[in-house]
This record gives structure tokens, C-alpha cells and sequence, in this order.
């Protein structure tokens, strides 16, 4: 696995801010993410995290017959391997845009891993409340497990945070492959 970037890439890549993360989650016409193919690549993930939800209940729905269930399985394998693409592209895109300094510490996980992560939290954090992705956010309940998917999702935005100002003042580098 290779951990350092070719010289030769742009390093011009402004990794977007938490901020246009999380709106790229939750607005599916969202302007930013059109100029920005990690937010594109985002909200695709946050939509294969939908449906494959759907998928998971629906295999477990009380009275699923086996077909049914081999129909979801098969579901969720093909949504999987869309999410693998998605996090690979994302992961090209810090590999041609993002420089690094030599010598920075390396980052446990690629961009792409770390975005489908929180897109993963941003649909628990939603279906904790009753409502999903596709739908404007009000809240319909909050108890105690909405209340810990959404701070666990705000440790994950926090960590992001983190970790791009780290990129960004090149004390950090994440792997490519």
C-alpha cells in the first residue's frame, strides 16, 4: 500500500469543511455538492445507507420468505459494492488533489472510509428520530438512542473536523492506494 503521494499531483484540492459535509447529507439538491465530487460521492453514500436500511428491515420483517430474503441479501451485496465505489472515489480524488507533506503522520483510514462512516451515523442519527434521508428533518422523538447516534455522529463531524485542519497544515496524510 503505498503512503506517499506522487510529487507531481496538483495539491489543489480544498477538502470540504463539516459544515458542507453534513448539508450534503441532508439536502439532496444541494448546489455545493454539484462543484465538489466528494459531496457528490457523499450523498450517494448517505442514499446507499437509506436503502440498504430498507433492505436490512425488510429481511427481518416478520413472515419474510426466504426469497424475499435472498432478494434483500442480493440488495444489499449490489448497494455494497456502490458504496465501495463511491469511497473509491472519493479516495482518487484526495489522491489527485490533495498534497501532503513527507513525513506527516499517516491517517488510519482513507477519506472515502471516514465519509461513509458518517454517512452510515447520519442515517442511524435519522432513523433514531423516525424520519430519513429523503424526508426534511423534524424530529419526531427524541430519546435516549437518538440522543446518542446524534453525538456519536457530532464526535464523528468533530473527528473530521480534526482531521482535515491536520491535512490542511500537513502534520497528517492519508493513505491512497
Amino acid at each position: 500500500m503505498p503512503t506517499e503521494y506522487v510529487a507531481s499531483r496538483t495539491g489543489t484540492g480544498e477538502l470540504p469543511p463539516p459544515s458542507a459535509l453534513l448539508r450534503a447529507f441532508r439536502e439532496p439538491d444541494n448546489s455545493n455538492r454539484r462543484q465538489h465530487r466528494v459531496l457528490a460521492a457523499a450523498r450517494e453514500l448517505v442514499e446507499c445507507h437509506e436503502r440498504r436500511h430498507r433492505a436490512q428491515q425488510a429481511a427481518h420483517a416478520p413472515g419474510a420468505s426466504s426469497g424475499r430474503v435472498a432478494a434483500c441479501t442480493q440488495l444489499i451485496e449490489d448497494i455494497d459494492g456502490h458504496r465501495a465505489e463511491l469511497v473509491g472515489r472519493i479516495d482518487h480524488w484526495v489522491a489527485d488533489n490533495v498534497q501532503h507533506r513527507t513525513g506527516a503522520s499517516l491517517h488510519t483510514e482513507t477519506l472515502g472510509a471516514v465519509v461513509d462512516r458518517m454517512a452510515a451515523k447520519w442515517i442511524a442519527a435519522q432513523q433514531a428520530l423516525g424520519i430519513t434521508a429523503s424526508v426534511d428533518p423534524h424530529p419526531l422523538q427524541v430519546d435516549g438512542e437518538a440522543h446518542l447516534q446524534w453525538c456519536r455522529l457530532a464526535e464523528l463531524a468533530d473527528g473530521y473536523r480534526d482531521l482535515i485542519t491536520e491535512v490542511n497544515e500537513h502534520r497528517r496524510r492519508l493513505p491512497v492506494w
